[in-house]
């Protein structure tokens, strides 16, 4: 069984991979692009690609059974381009780090430790008890809206109701109410949801549908005070909406870890946008950093080690996307 991790991303799993699968099996490492005549081969006589793109510009593998991304999201990969035969799966595993990062981020917003610190080490006793112009707000008591309801919506509104967090959720199929969701919106009614809530995390994956979907009326609608998180794909969220909704004050804030703009072999040092968010006070920026953790690396090489092993042994993967 030959397998041929191809990038830089899926480069990340390889450490310790091995010994997760059938004794036998042939790693390959392979670039961002394919080059070289030995990249090439590996790559056509694979039997598992790992990889998060794949178009009709690559080779064309001549006897590949499972094509498995390191990852959730599949915008990179042309579906048509995959040889017949072959499966597609995506595989998870992300959604307890993105969920902790919300909750840092959530309480980044009320609780001001570096601000406090910063502060007190100027002999500023900003924050000190005592006078009710130096309170800081809580968390708990406020209203969280989800935009999707998948992985890591279902982790984060855990998460939000041991804070004691209302839960509002937008989904495109029905979500009961629960211990973890108080209140659903169908996506008809996204103007009601987004006037709703304190603070929004964005959680869909990135479709046609779904591009800029959090756009100049949503921002219209949403409270002067509201703050919004962005773990999904950047364009799900408009980018000039956005900075225009910053720029002017018309949202409390934002906390943004995916972009427009990702850097490249050329352009290592490339602006996550064409506007300019770092001149904003009111935006915490993060580079895509939220579901990066040693727990997701491990939790998602045992899914792909998983699969291939099921793909080898004509057993049915697991998340599925394309193939039968």
């Amino acid at each position: 069984m030959r397998i041929a991790f191809h990038g830089d991303n899926a480069a990340s799993f390889t450490a310790g991979f091995a010994a997760l699968l059938d004794p036998g099996a042939e790693i390959s490492i392979l670039p961002n692009e394919i080059q070289t005549a030995s990249d090439h081969d590996a790559f056509v006589t694979a039997d598992v690609i790992i990889g998060n793109r794949f178009s009709a510009s690559l080779p064309r593998p001549s006897r590949l059974r499972l094509l498995q991304l390191p990852s959730a999201g599949y915008d990179a990969i042309d579906f048509a381009a995959v040889p017949q035969g072959a499966v597609v799966c995506n595989c998870f595993g992300h959604e307890n780090a993105i969920a902790e990062y919300v909750m840092a981020a959530l309480l980044q917003q009320c609780v001001p430790l570096a601000d406090a610190d910063r502060r007190l080490r100027r002999g500023e006793w900003a924050y000190w008890a005592g006078a009710p112009e130096r309170t800081h707000r809580e968390i708990g008591g406020s209203t969280l809206g989800l935009l999707g309801f998948g992985h890591i919506g279902k982790e984060v509104a855990r998460r939000a109701k041991a804070f004691g967090m209302s839960v509002y959720v937008a989904n495109r199929s029905p979500v009961a109410p629960s211990e973890r969701v108080d209140r659903y919106f169908p996506l008809a009614t996204l103007p009601a949801f987004w006037s709703s809530a304190d603070s929004f995390v964005i959680t869909i994956p990135l479709t046609p549908d779904t591009a800029g979907i959090v756009g100049v009326e949503a921002f219209a609608a949403m409270r002067s005070h509201a703050v919004l998180i962005n773990v999904a794909r950047g364009p799900v969220v408009d980018e000039h909406a956005l900075y225009d909704a910053l720029h002017d004050n018309r949202i409390g804030g934002a906390v943004i870890d995916t972009w427009y703009q990702y850097p490249t072999e050329s352009r290592p040092n490339i602006a996550p946008s064409a506007r300019p968010f770092d001149t904003l006070s009111n935006i915490l920026m993060t580079p895509h950093m939220s579901g990066w953790t040693d727990g997701t690396i491990r939790r998602r090489q045992a899914a792909m080690a998983e699969n291939i092993r099921r793909r080898m042994h004509g057993e049915v993967c697991e998340n599925i996307i394309h193939g039968a």
